[in-house]
């Protein structure tokens, strides 16, 4: 989507607003059925681009990426600050905006949504598993380097509130959260990264 975006000279934020178009319910047959809310949509997108401040000027080196998507009758957006240091990601700022319908237990809903999203952002940074001889080489978390605490950002979660029926929250915070970060890689380094785990591939940058 943000690749479209900038191929059609269009911000990308207002590209995807522009793309839900009105508020209307559009039938859905996948895991996030039975109908796709695009107002819903569009709430979450705007909330996280409200929350980090999306269109203001950034440092020198930083960009912002957005993300959001619809799975078990819930929606997400996600959107990092981002720059790059020492051919590697540095997020300044990471927010998280659910709409999970009624909320029954806020605080569960936010422990979700940063458990999930620091798990989305540690599969793309570095989490690959190889396989050799026909063995996987990885063995446990010596080879497997998840996010480290020191490594991890402040997710700030914003809770969309309404009375829709509760929907899931388990693994939300996990689809956009790679997706922003590399949209906001992109931003910030004019690279795109269309393979995961990034790697080094910005050791150049």
């Amino acid at each position: 989507m943000d690749e479209v975006a900038h191929a059609a000279g269009a911000d990308p934020l207002e590209f995807r607003l522009r793309l839900l178009g009105a508020p209307r319910e559009l039938k859905y047959g996948g895991h996030g059925g039975p109908v796709l809310d695009t107002e819903r949509m569009a709430a979450v997108l705007k909330a996280a681009a409200k929350r980090i401040g999306y269109g203001r000027k950034l440092p020198p080196g930083h960009g912002i990426g957005v993300a959001a998507h619809f799975v078990f009758g819930g929606y997400t957006a996600h959107a990092m600050e981002v720059s790059v240091e020492n051919g590697r990601p540095k997020i300044h700022r990471c927010v998280c905006a659910v709409d999970v319908g009624r909320v029954v237990n806020p605080l569960g809903v936010e422990a979700q949504m940063m458990g999930a999203t620091l798990d989305g952002i540690s599969a793309a940074l570095r989490l690959e598993i190889t396989v050799k001889d026909g063995r996987v080489q990885q063995q446990n978390f010596p080879d497997y380097p998840i996010l480290t605490p020191a490594e991890a950002p402040d997710v700030e979660v914003e809770i969309l509130r309404n009375e829709y029926p509760p929907s899931g929250a388990g693994e939300m915070g996990i689809p956009t959260a790679a997706p922003a970060l590399v949209n906001a890689l992109f931003a910030a380094t004019g690279k795109r990264i269309r393979r995961l785990p990034i790697g080094d591939q910005l050791s150049s940058t």
